[in-house]
């Protein structure tokens, strides 16, 4: 398949050479099959999923899914989440900007650029069944992991609210009874990279095995920083994991696990693109943007470093998490039960200033000893990592069964969830100082202290029947699907905000006084008054014990018809719903609808007691699932159409540095088209390819006062063409070694980057990566295996952005880049 690199949203054409190339190969592969296939009967590996809650194979399940089997994670060299970030088309896995410890995921362009507590994400994430409500946190690196399936589009009947998007599966190795086993990894890199993962399967009886598992990894940053504190990007992870396995009886198992993990990093500041459009609007910065342009830090290419004025401290992610499951096969069907609580709890700080390490301008949360700080608290205002303190638990029964004499396959269950997490970003502390433009001697300094509690509850019943009529050779299936929900959400928020003026003339006494007093002041007033007439700052903004409660239901359905042409090929057809519960915006500037406009002087109709409602997805599918020349070729491919309704839109607010809105921003559409394809060649090369075509839209936006603003919005991490390609070889075979080579490359074309409010300054660049894997596999050591690897990735060191703002003072256009070249080596033990 041809790929193709855009600017925009341009047609099928300007095929990268790169691209063009591995199509042309792969291409020419196809043409030669039966030459090159025709001498060997090895054909490729069966991959089994559990995508619908039961184990088939990846080639039965009509779902357009992309899995990363056991085999693939060691060649690749993957050990979670974060590592498939560019290895799968039409997916995005992204660092938080503010909170490298937690991930921003879309599917199919629809994810969340926020992370808040009264928010979920539309693409959920499942652990051995378990649902997963908040990214932070590295269990998943911990566990061996057995597969990762990452399921495109809403998957509504089956795993519920908060799918629109679709829904990731990490399924993890269970302790088993067959033997002892052991396996050791070390890992060290550029950048001081070192990483130990150590395993230990412990049969016990016949029926019951224990693991344990332990991690410990620490790396440095790309970008140093000069100032004080730590350097960008510098991270510490330790974790540990324990499971259990036990066969009560033939047919009763159990499983348990318990994991905890700590995580020290210390976030990426952003890089200064793009200075202020001298005669263009920054709203609430206004005042401040030529002072804060002066004292920052500006460059197009990546930086390898910058500066902090304060010291810049380091953030937290601790998780501790319980899973229970529970299976007994009876003669009347199967029960499974899945139980899991989860504790977590986030401090992240942030330096958002200039890169210059400006005394005078800045943008963090440290220690403040100015004149404001004496008046608002009579002394010092602290340092604050604001922080995210969550636990939540959850109960999943199943029961499933097979009527083979009706030709009938069903599964039912209920669900239960229940959440309860604090947001605090307290006591009154800084948020921004700087010199007003053109009064070098007048410094504006904003005070801030927030404090969100949330409480949220979620029950849902489902089930989902698959009817195999007697005709056709049983090759035609039908299934339905229905699920009912029901949710109920709380949240509470405390905040004060203040803006004061501090005055230090060259002679005289300083002066300091809010700025809702500015204008009535007999020295001031008359000369700054009219600088912040149009500024829009909040003045004195409260937030005292306002609360909002909100209760949502759905109903979704699923209707999934299925035909078999032979063994090695199926088509189906597909209509599924999926529904993402409503909540409530932190971030909102007004306290509910009454108040009038907001701080971009728009007057939405809703504030933050509002909170904002439901949203609702369908999702109308057609795909193949196909082997050929005796299942050496795999060819799967779907295209679909997904209409929103209610679509949440998240966006800051223009000319604010934080202040945003979630509005049920109407209608939205979504056309695409998925393929991937895998190919033996011989014995010893496998090649595979993945592309997705994203066509989204915003479709109707209509505003508080009936006009149609629909131009205004665009999907973020949406982009129009994505790919990927590798090639796995089989160098050398020895006696008791392989030589193996893996090389891949991705590219992403070119998306939005921060917000949903189209942009020019937060639009990111097309890029094309390319890694590389060689490893010594199988070498007999110590009664066990040996293997040692070699690996790259980012091999041609290309600079590419993975988030972009235009909101801060000093910038109409900032970014965070991703990783540059990186390499290192892997020392692995297996008995």
């Amino acid at each position: 398949m041809a790929k193709s690199s855009l600017v925009g949203h341009r047609s099928l054409t300007g095929i990268p050479l790169r691209s063009a190339v591995m199509g042309a190969v792969i291409a020419g592969l196809a043409i030669n099959a039966n030459t090159v296939f025709a001498a060997d009967t090895k054909r490729l590996e069966e991959v089994l999923v559990s995508a619908r809650k039961k184990t088939e194979s990846l080639q039965d399940t009509p779902i357009s899914l992309t899995v990363f089997s056991e085999e693939r994670l060691a060649v690749e060299g993957i050990s979670g989440l974060k590592d498939i970030a560019s290895k799968v088309p039409g997916l995005t896995i992204e660092p938080f900007p503010i909170n490298g410890g937690s991930l921003r995921i879309y599917i199919r362009g629809i994810g969340i650029g926020d992370i808040q507590v009264t928010q979920d994400t539309p693409v959920a994430l499942y652990i051995d069944g378990a649902y997963i409500a908040r990214s932070s946190g590295t269990s998943m690196d911990v566990a061996e992991l057995a597969r990762i399936e990452i399921l495109r589009g809403p998957q509504g009947t089956l795993y519920g609210r908060n799918t629109t998007g679709g829904a990731i599966n990490l399924i993890t190795r269970r302790p088993n009874t067959d033997a002892l086993e052991f396996s050791q990894i070390l890992s060290i890199g550029d950048r001081a990279l070192f990483r130990s993962k150590t395993s230990l399967n412990l049969p016990v009886t016949d029926t019951l095995a224990l693991k344990f598992a332990y991690l410990a990894e620490s790396r440095d940053g790309f970008v140093d920083n000069t100032g004080p504190g730590g350097d960008f990007g510098d991270r510490d992870i330790q974790g540990a994991r324990f499971d259990l396995g036990w066969d009560i009886s033939d047919r009763i198992r159990l499983d348990y696990s318990y994991d905890r993990s700590e995580l020290e990093f210390y976030n990426y500041m952003f890089q200064a693109v793009t200075p202020p459009d001298p005669n263009g609007n920054k709203g609430q910065s206004n005042a401040i943007k030529q002072s804060a342009q002066a004292r920052s830090r500006f460059s197009n290419r990546r930086l390898s470093s910058m500066a902090t004025t304060s010291p810049l401290e380091a953030s937290n992610s601790d998780v501790e998490g319980h899973l229970l499951v529970l299976s007994a096969d009876t003669d009347i069907g199967e029960f499974k039960y899945i139980g899991s609580y989860r504790e977590l709890k986030d401090a992240s700080y942030t330096d958002l200033g200039g890169g210059l390490g400006s005394t005078e301008y800045r943008l963090d949360t440290n220690v403040y000893s100015g004149p404001a700080a004496q008046m608002a608290t009579g002394g010092d205002t602290p340092l604050v990592r604001p922080e995210i303190r969550q636990h939540q638990s959850s109960h999943e029964l199943q029961f499933s069964d097979v009527v083979e004499d009706w030709g009938i396959e069903y599964i039912l269950g209920a669900y239960y969830f229940e959440e309860s997490a604090v947001e605090d970003n307290s006591p009154f502390h800084l948020q921004l100082t700087a010199p007003i433009d053109g009064f070098e001697d007048a410094h504006i300094v904003n005070l801030l202290s927030q404090k969100y509690n949330v409480e949220n509850q979620a029950l849902a019943v489902f089930g989902q029947i698959t009817w195999t009529p007697k005709i056709l050779d049983e090759s035609l299936h039908f299934t339905v699907g229905a699920r009912h929900s029901r949710d109920r959400r709380y949240a509470l928020k405390n905040q004060r905000d203040e803006v004061f003026i501090e005055y230090s003339p060259i002679s005289g006494v300083p002066l300091v006084l809010p700025l809702a007093e500015l204008a009535q002041n007999p020295v001031l007033g008359p000369v700054l008054g009219p600088v912040f007439v149009e500024a829009g700052l909040p003045g004195d903004r409260r937030f005292d014990n306002v609360s909002g409660s909100r209760r949502f239901k759905d109903d979704s359905f699923s209707f999934l018809t299925e035909f078999e042409f032979s063994d090695d090929i199926n088509v189906y057809g597909k209509v599924v719903e999926a529904y993402k519960s409503g909540g409530f915006n932190t971030r909102d500037p007004q306290l509910d609808g009454n108040q009038g406009a907001a701080s971009d002087g728009i007057d939405y109709g809703v504030g933050f007691a509002d909170g904002f409602g439901e949203e609702k997805a369908r999702t109308v599918e057609v795909g193949v699932k196909s082997e050929w020349l005796n299942g050496r070729i795999r060819v799967n491919a779907d295209v679909y159409n997904t209409k929103f309704n209610d679509m949440q839109m998240n966006f800051i607010l223009n000319g604010t540095i934080a202040d945003t809105k979630v509005l049920n921003a109407g209608k939205a559409s979504m056309s695409g088209f998925e393929f991937d394809a895998m190919a033996l060649i011989g014995d010893d090369l496998t090649v595979t390819m993945e592309y997705a075509y994203l066509d989204a839209e915003i479709t109707e936006v209509i505003d508080s006062f009936g006009n149609d603003v629909t131009q205004r919005y665009a999907f973020s991490a949406a982009p129009v063409n994505s790919y990927t390609a590798s090639a796995d070889w089989v160098v050398w075979r020895g006696v008791s070694a392989a030589l193996n080579l893996n090389i891949n490359t991705s590219y992403m074309d070119e998306r939005l980057g921060g917000g949903d409010v189209q942009n020019a300054y937060t639009i990111l660049r097309p890029y094309q990566l390319w890694n590389a894997r060689l490893s010594l596999d199988d070498i007999e050591f110590a009664r066990g295996k040996l293997s040692v690897s070699l690996w790259g990735k980012n091999l041609l060191d290309k600079e590419y952005e993975t988030y972009a703002i235009d909101n801060l003072p000093h910038a109409d256009r900032a970014v965070l880049w991703g990783d540059p070249l990186s390499y290192g080596l892997d020392l692995a033990y297996r008995y």
